[in-house]
């Protein structure tokens, strides 16, 4: 499957209550969690995190979301006008995990004209809706006004979505330093095709 023309898209801002600080700073095998997102990211996809700006292993765009701390609808709704791209991938920057699906999620998006997102679902069944590829025209439609404290699952609401397995550990998020600890355990996922 072909990959489109993408822009990848990272959620960084959020205030890490119950890891105690920005959980995607923390250090992971010698490098901060974001890091790991970005460093398994197709090196031609541009890059916008939303958060606080801060050096990065790659080239990124930095934006902050209204209000800060508004929320991941609010951040995705700040990122969205530095893409020019029809293709959003969408991640937490606490899944340092994250990339290794991202394209083919993008590929199944490309070849699915009726479809508006791919969305990942982990091996405990959640829905990953910041693990996810969007059409940036319907996802921007779908963004509610104001979009601070509005819930994330509800831009799924109007989008039409083909839901797809994830390898494991692809979702795994560092909330916790338990997460943390789980994640330094973990081997890095290799990218591979995704599971209807």
């Amino acid at each position: 499957m072909s990959i489109p023309s993408v822009t990848a898209i990272v959620l960084c801002g959020g205030a890490g209550r119950r890891f105690g600080g920005d959980k995607t700073r923390a250090d992971l095998a010698g490098s901060p969690v974001l890091d790991h997102v970005l460093d398994g990211l197709p090196s031609a996809w541009p890059v916008v995190c939303v958060g606080d700006p801060r050096p990065t292993a790659r080239p990124v765009a930095w934006c902050r979301e209204d209000p800060p701390g508004g929320g991941p609808v609010a951040a995705i709704a700040a990122a969205l006008p530095h893409v020019d791209s029809p293709v959003v991938v969408v991640l937490g920057g606490d899944m340092p995990y994250a990339a290794s699906p991202a394209p083919d999620l993008a590929s199944r998006l490309a070849v699915g004209p009726g479809l508006d997102v791919v969305l990942g679902r982990d091996g405990d069944g959640r829905l990953q809706p910041l693990l996810a590829a969007y059409r940036t025209e319907a996802l921007c439609a779908a963004l509610p006004k104001p979009a601070a404290g509005t819930p994330l699952m509800r831009l799924l609401d109007s989008l039409r979505t083909l839901v797809v397995a994830l390898p494991e550990g692809a979702a795994l998020d560092v909330d916790t330093t338990a997460d943390l600890d789980r994640a330094r355990r973990r081997p890095r996922p290799t990218r591979h095709r995704l599971d209807p």
